[in-house]
């Protein structure tokens, strides 16, 4: 079971809340809630990943198509406070190198 909650919506941002599990289960709803949110990617995407706990390769490829749909537009998905089990899979994916992860806000 995952939450995801828009946090805040300005000019060219928009501030995610991610947090509980995203497995192969609740990989349909988190994509629809996800991509709904990103629309036609004119935005950067910030994701505040400090109370998730869980993500399998499923929600990561969900991840990866966001970023797609907001490169087209010169746009990035920001991500904040992962754990480091989470940090660990995407430096072993190297999605580390195409995503932007960050420590603090």
């Amino acid at each position: 079971m995952f939450t995801l909650k828009l946090d805040n919506q300005t000019g060219d941002k928009l501030e995610i809340t991610l947090s509980g599990e995203i497995d192969i289960a609740s990989a349909p709803e988190f994509k629809t809630k996800l991509y709904d949110l990103v629309g036609d990617g004119k935005k950067d995407i910030v994701l505040f990943c400090d109370g998730l706990k869980y993500i399998d390769s499923t929600g990561l490829g969900i991840l990866v198509g966001a970023l797609k749909k907001v490169k087209l537009h010169q746009r990035n998905v920001y991500i904040y406070q992962l754990k480091d089990n989470i940090k660990k899979l995407f430096h072993i994916t190297g999605l580390d190198r195409v995503f932007v992860l960050e420590e603090a806000v």
